[in-house]
């Protein structure tokens, strides 16, 4: 039964491994390569749309320059840009949010679609084009994605990034600044955002994942759809000390990523204009770095 196990799990492996090199083979890098040297311009529309689906088969390759430099660097340029329709923005939701639930061996592929769901989500929230259902899958495939991440490499000098908890930080930045979402949602991302802010284990961030997951909180707390007594919860439990009995280097990874998380999160807060948040959460986030201290 074993061997068994162990042939099935060999063959998964030896499948996926195959079907990522049938993606990064499918990667139209010629036709990027040329729009990018063109400064992203493609002048015939059904060209541009037809090209930006085909890139999403770039995100898992393992050559950061087809994946970072040409796909990415594509989609975001002609999302800014408001070059693509609708319609191809939908299906690039539907394509990235299936992509961050599938097997990802090489570990590229779901954190690039965090990072192009991100300006997704940007898209939604400065031309609203999602429906409110269709909005609360985002989010939910969003904050499932942050939840399970567990691959917690960053930078490769000859691969590239693999950034999955910041990338996935990204789309709750630009989720947090959507007037359309509520309490509900927000609670989902606060929650997921907890979860990784000092993640179990004995992993230190060194990449800068704390500046990233403080940026949403800063926004919700603008967005008053929580109370100062909701947010007092939230930093309450986010600094006490863990259930059960860790390693000492655990204890050490906590700490220092709760003050890579905390400090520049305190520092925003102090300098923010907005009145009411300042006097909310600087003493509740002095309180949690004063706990995350010992």
């Amino acid at each position: 039964m074993q061997l068994t196990s162990l042939v099935a799990r060999t063959t998964l492996t030896v499948a996926l491994a195959a079907a990522s090199t049938a993606a990064a083979a499918a990667c139209p890098v010629a036709e990027l390569r040329n729009a990018k040297a063109g400064n992203w311009q493609v002048e015939d529309n059904a060209q541009r749309q037809a090209l930006a689906l085909q890139a999403t088969s770039c995100l898992a390759s393992p050559d950061p320059v087809e994946r970072d430099e040409l796909a990415f660097e594509a989609l975001q340029s002609w999302m800014r840009a408001d070059k693509l329709d609708t319609a191809t923005v939908q299906e690039l939701r539907v394509r990235l949010t299936a992509q961050l639930q599938t097997a990802d061996p090489q570990g590229f592929a779901r954190p690039f679609a965090a990072l192009v769901l991100a300006d997704v989500a940007r898209v939604d929230r400065l031309k609203p084009y999602l429906s409110a259902g269709q909005r609360a899958q985002l989010v939910g495939a969003a904050t499932d994605y942050l939840r399970g991440v567990g691959d917690y490499r960053g930078f490769d000098e000859k691969q590239g990034w693999r950034h999955g908890v910041a990338h996935a930080a990204d789309i709750m930045l630009q989720l947090s600044l959507n007037p359309a979402l509520g309490r509900t949602e927000h609670e989902q991302m606060l929650a997921a955002i907890a979860s990784q802010a000092a993640p179990p284990g004995e992993h230190f961030y060194h990449y800068g994942e704390g500046e990233r997951l403080m940026a949403p909180i800063f926004y919700l707390s603008r967005a008053r759809t929580l109370q100062c007594s909701d947010w007092d919860a939230w930093f309450a439990r986010l600094a006490a000390p863990p259930s059960a009995a860790g390693t000492q280097q655990a204890a050490l990874a906590r700490k220092h990523n709760l003050n890579g998380f905390l400090q520049p999160l305190y520092i925003s807060i102090s300098e923010s204009k907005d009145e009411a948040q300042r006097n909310c959460l600087k003493p509740l986030v002095l309180r949690a770095l004063k706990q995350a201290a010992g």
